[in-house]
């Protein structure tokens, strides 16, 4: 949904590590692509066991 703060966190997110890639790398903003890939917790696990568990 958007304006939630699950989704500004988000935006936060892309524009810190645009940023960053800038700053850091040299990277054009214009050009650089961050994905957010969420993963069920039910998905993947540590230790033996899901992260939901």
């Amino acid at each position: 949904m958007a304006g939630t703060p699950v989704s500004e966190k988000k935006a936060d997110l892309i524009q810190g590590v645009t940023q960053l890639l800038k700053d850091v790398l040299g990277k054009n903003p214009a050009t650089t692509v961050v994905v957010i890939d969420e993963i069920a917790t039910d998905n993947w696990g540590t230790d033996g066991e899901t992260v939901t568990a």
